[in-house]
């Protein structure tokens, strides 16, 4: 009887989450029921199988609306007719236009409209929705005529009188009102709640004809999903046959040319591979892979493929990837075994330039019809939540914004506030947008509108309404197709040296960028700022720390960064055993045999995989449980816990004791959803060394193309820093020499006009394209007469130096643009009167202050360029000792001068600390550690330089100094203006400094992980 059910998913309107709402069902007798979500089909295959768990019949269906008014509801009678009501909704979706009145002549799809929507004439497939409270309406002669047309339209909303407040809340967040604005028109009635069963069909007692419409519509409604069926393109070629003949010829070749005629290991492995792929009809899925490879191959482009896919020999020798699984002895069966129900998918990344490019040679070759990308719901938030709540109470941005900010805790007791927080609770884990997954495509043999309707985000490609899960659930393989600023780095760096030294670099070679003695020196001294994944502070400390000069080390370092296998403590011991080999036991023979390359330590998920199974005997079905729990796939508390006690019970008969399997799977729980697949590793890695050698070998390219790409872990200024300790020479923007981006002419940079934060971004195109076609600006004048630009743009560029080509002062300049312009507004230059010579007039010779540029500079770039901080600062001191020599300085206290590049903010029990990273006065970086007890007495002011006093920890070859004392230099006053001005102290605080926020706990010490160093009894 309940033909109109919402589920949360019904976005800002329904307030029952889908599973619950089944679970009520069922309490009341329900034995059918419609899930009938607003513009939607987010919730019906979860729906399906909740229902079919239940044993209650699920009905399939849309609640049409525009906006809040109800037009119809459609029925699926089957799965035709789902694909006609989502062409139908993806069509206004795109169009963004409403929805008609009428609906369409569906042919597969039964049609209720509401009492008052109902046309003239209705199709046979067609019906009149009725409420119980509705039928009194039926003593009239219109409706009385009809009522072989009616069924019961009992909707459902909500289930307490607290959700329908929470129902009125989530309208009037919707429609961005105070909740006293709501009209009756804005949300849904009182009565719009499940009854039981019989007293539904009570009410309807008098009216046999509509209890038997409503029937026949149940009866006849019969949508049915196989969720065991795979969805997604079945062939890239015909058939079967025909992949995996390509398939295996493409292999054979690519095995050739990555190993050579007589490698029998790599053929082996090629011939196991293609065994389980054709077994598990996959071949499709790698030849479509493939083909986005070779197409971007052939446009030039450069990807990356990473992730658990890199375990597999086919997708190296196809070019899919260009990690070696023999090489680190990768196994297959991580990506793909016969055991597992839900194969992986691909992870590629390409520039975040070109991934648009990819993304519209896929919808083009495969069709629009058949690929989307992955939604994904976007949930109420804390801060969002109390904003919004709060919002509809009516409180004020300044109480809103203390909500939002401040501890539960910490907020006001008023009523007000206790209701803002008990509806915002409420809304905890709700459903409150969607939004397009970042990076997951699926591939579909059907039309992708059989499944789902589609929706159209501003970013222009389709999304499904449903995720990434759902997806996987009704059989869906996704594509991810991912995009970094790592990869624009090298691709930038490689087309710069081609065109600055005419040097071709194959940086896809990675023969030429992997174990190369003079980077392998970089990586040990942690010399790799704007190298991907490897120039934070804590990797540049962690490779110095390792010693790390080689490939394997690296891969390593790359996984045990990671929060999980950090805050466990296996980081530390890794750090130990490296250094110390001869000092620690393995604690099991399990560990020596299955770890010995990580001396016994997990780092990787895979070496989790090998002790549940070596040492614990688990099946591998269970080993893949606890895989994908740790990758955050399918978490699920009783799975774990099944496994767990598995784990024990299997432990206990092979004859293990109890203490040593409780800290083997302590070391396991503490890796869940933060370790990194060894492969994933690996292939970070690879492009962390592809960076590392360009930094090595072309550094001035390398530095330019990370300024262009923005997006590393600093900001611009670190790097212009990093290329000038490269040996670049850095220059301002300038009209005749600067593009919009950073470019480079031999040894020099000059800034591209982007980084003018004051200068409009179409005027600086308008420069580049005006200087391109008609040629360089001979003059200031000539700047004007081919520029529209107003006396602000002229003072901008005038101010940065992008003038200084003319020979003339700043000064003179300032005083030459006000006589030229001073009769003309910008946007009624008479360019003609320009074209005449312009009067030479003999401007006065004014003293300025060499340090007058720096402050220019950084009023407009944020940052100085023709001197460091440090020549700005009053006092001549620069400290007593050098980062290069804190080595030596062990457990002694040192007096440094610093200038500030980031710092790291970590909460702990015993109040915050910072971890802070500097240059001296020579350009060197080291780092610092700050504790709440000197924090509180000597706190970071914001950027620029600091005094520091502190004493040397030298841990494993690096240095870091535990801050006791610290104070913020002054630099000198401002010159361009006068001695009585305060603003001579304003600029200088615009220099800036990274912070950035962890919520992980300080890494434990040696003491408190404790990890066994001793074998342990068996």
């Amino acid at each position: 009887m309940y033909l109109n059910c919402h589920s949360f998913h019904s976005l800002r309107y329904g307030t029952i989450p889908l599973h619950e709402l089944v679970k009520q069902a069922g309490s009341y007798n329900v034995t059918a029921m419609a899930l009938t979500d607003i513009n939607t089909v987010t919730g019906i295959y979860d729906f399906i199988k909740e229902c079919n768990a239940s044993q209650i019949k699920p009905l399939i269906g849309i609640d049409f609306r525009n906006n809040c008014r109800q037009l119809y509801v459609g029925l699926a009678k089957n799965s035709d007719g789902i694909g006609e009501m989502n062409r139908l909704l993806t069509k206004h979706n795109f169009e963004n236009s409403q929805l008609p009145d009428c609906a369409p002549r569906f042919q597969n799809v039964f049609v209720i409209y509401p009492l008052d929507n109902v046309p003239d004439e209705l199709q046979e497939n067609e019906f009149i929705g009725i409420t119980a409270d509705q039928l009194p309406k039926l003593y009239s002669p219109a409706w009385k005529s009809r009522m072989d047309k009616m069924v019961v339209l009992q909707s459902v909303t909500y289930r307490t009188k607290c959700e329908f407040n929470l129902h009125k809340i989530l309208r009037a967040i919707d429609l961005n009102i105070i909740g006293s604005k709501l009209t009756k028109a804005d949300y849904c009635k009182i009565s719009d709640v499940m009854i039981p069963l019989e007293d539904l069909t009570a009410k309807f007692d008098s009216y046999p004809i509509i209890i038997k419409n409503t029937i026949k519509i149940i009866s006849e409604c019969n949508f049915q999903y196989d969720f065991n069926i795979k969805r997604n393109k079945k062939h890239y070629k015909a058939n079967k046959q025909e992949d995996i003949e390509l398939l295996t010829t493409l292999a054979y070749k690519g095995m050739i040319r990555r190993y050579g005629n007589s490698n029998e290991e790599a053929l082996k492995r090629v011939e196991k591979e293609l065994k389980v792929i054709d077994e598990l009809e996959f071949s499709g899925y790698f030849l479509i892979t493939w083909d986005i490879v070779q197409h971007s191959i052939s446009q030039g482009f450069m990807h990356i493929g990473r992730g658990s896919g890199a375990n597999s020999i086919i997708a190296y020798c196809l070019d899919i990837t260009d990690i070696c699984p023999l090489e680190l002895d990768l196994y297959f069966e991580r990506f793909l075994n016969l055991n597992r129900k839900t194969p992986p998918d691909f992870d590629i990344d390409w520039s975040w330039r070109e991934r648009d490019t990819i993304l519209d040679y896929i919808f083009k070759k495969y069709g629009r019809d058949h690929v989307a990308f992955c939604g994904t719901n976007v949930e109420f938030k804390y801060r969002s939540i109390f904003r919004e709540v709060g919002k509809v109470f009516g409180l004020p941005k300044e109480e809103l914004d203390q909500l939002a900010k401040k501890p539960i805790e910490q907020h006001h007791k008023n009523e007000v506030v206790r209701m803002v927080q008990k509806f915002g609770k409420m809304l905890e884990k709700y459903p409150n947008q969607r939004s397009m997954h970042s990076c997951g495509i699926i591939i579909s043999e059907d039309p992708i509108t059989n499944f789902t309707a589609l929706e159209m985000p501003p970013k222009g490609f389709p999304i499904v309404q449903f995720d990434m899960h759902t997806a996987e659930d009704i059989g869906f393989d996704k594509f991810d197709i991912l995009s970094q600023r790592g990869i624009g780095h090298i691709d930038d760096a490689v087309k710069l040296i081609k065109k600055n030294q005419n040097i071709d670099v194959n940086i896809r070679d990675t023969s030429i960028s992997k174990d190369e003695i003079k980077c392998n020196e970089f990586l040990r001294k942690g010399n790799t700022i704007g190298c991907f994944y490897i120039e934070s502070p804590a990797m540049r400390g962690l490779l110095r720390r390792l010693n790390c000069d080689n490939y394997k080390v690296l891969v390593a370092a790359s996984s045990i960064i990671r929060p999980g296998v950090a805050q466990s403590g296996m980081m530390k011991e890794y750090i130990f055993r490296h250094n110390h080999p001869d000092r620690f036991e393995y604690f099991h023979d399990v560990f020596k045999e299955q770890l010995g390359e990580t001396y016994g330590i997990m780092v990787y998920q895979e070496d989790v995989i090998k002790i549940a199974l070596h040492y614990g005997g688990l099946p591998a079905a269970d080993g893949d449980i606890l895989r994908r729990a740790m990758s955050g796939k399918g978490r699920s508390k009783e799975a774990l816990q099944k496994v767990k006690d598995n784990f024990f019970s299997s432990c206990a008969q092979k004859g293990h004791s109890l203490p040593l399997s409780q800290e083997i799977y302590r070391q396991i729980e503490s890796f869940a959803g933060y370790s990194f697949c060894k492969a994933h590793s690996a292939s970070y890695a690879v492009e962390s060394y592809q960076s590392l050698y360009l930094k090595t070998y072309f550094p001035i390219e390398f530095m330019t193309a990370v300024i262009n790409n923005f997006g590393g872990f600093y900001r611009t200024e670190v790097y212009i820093h990093e290329a000038r300790m490269s040996g670049a020479k850095i220059h301002n923007p300038c009209v005749n020499k600067s593009d919009e981006q950073t470019n480079v002419f031999g040894r020099n940079i000059y800034l591209g006009l982007q980084h003018l934060k004051s200068l409009e971004s179409k005027t600086a195109a308008f420069i580049i394209s005006e200087r391109n076609e008609n040629g360089p600006y001979q003059s200031l004048e000539d700047f004007i007469n081919r520029i529209t630009i107003g006396i602000e743009g002229i003072q901008i560029l005038i101010f940065i130096g992008a003038f200084r080509f003319t020979g003339k002062t700043k000064n003179q300049l300032l005083i030459l643009a006000r006589l030229i312009l001073i009769n003309f507004k910008p946007e009624n230059r008479n360019l003609m009167l320009l074209s005449e010579p312009v009067k030479e007039y003999e401007l006065p010779v004014l003293d300025r202050s060499p340090f007058e540029d720096a402050f220019d500079e950084i009023e407009l770039l944020d940052f100085p360029v023709s001197v460091t901080p440090f020549n700005l600062l009053q006092t001549t001191f620069r400290g007593d000792v050098m980062a290069k020599d804190l080595t030596q300085h062990h457990k002694k206290t040192v007096r440094m001068l610093a200038y500030l590049i980031s710092r790291k903010h970590v909460p702990t029990k015993r109040g915050d600390m910072y971890f802070g990273t500097w240059i001296d006065a020579e350009g060197q970086f080291f780092d610092t550690a700050h504790f709440a007890d000197s924090l509180s007495k000597y706190p970071f002011l914001g950027g620029g330089c600091y005094l520091l006093l502190g004493q040397v920890e030298v841990d494993y070859h690096f240095p870091t100094v535990t801050i006791s004392k610290m104070a913020k230099m002054p630099f000198i006053p401002d010159p361009r203006y006068a001695a009585t001005d305060e603003k001579r102290f304003h600029t200088q605080q615009q220099i800036r400094e990274d912070v950035s926020m962890t919520h992980r706990d300080p890494y434990p010490q040696e003491h408190e992980y404790n990890m066994p160093r001793h074998k342990m009894s068996p």
